[in-house]
């Protein structure tokens, strides 16, 4: 057995220089209009993850942790 941890932070997703995904894209529209953000339109898919976990804990959506 291993210790490790089978999730990469978004930084070291093999595919994190893509553009976000569609759901990605959609999902922050929602998140930064009920935190009154801006979303940059030239993210990442690994920036567009890291602004959704702080814009989810900005509003209160999200799960725990």
């Amino acid at each position: 057995m291993t210790d490790r941890n089978p999730e990469k932070e978004p930084e070291e997703w093999v595919t994190g220089d893509e553009p976000p995904t569609g759901p990605q894209e959609s999902y922050l529209a929602t998140l930064a209009r009920e935190a009154g953000r801006d979303v940059p339109d030239d993210l990442t898919k690994a920036e567009a993850s890291q602004l959704i976990d702080e814009l989810q804990e900005q509003t209160g959506r999200g799960g725990p942790g």
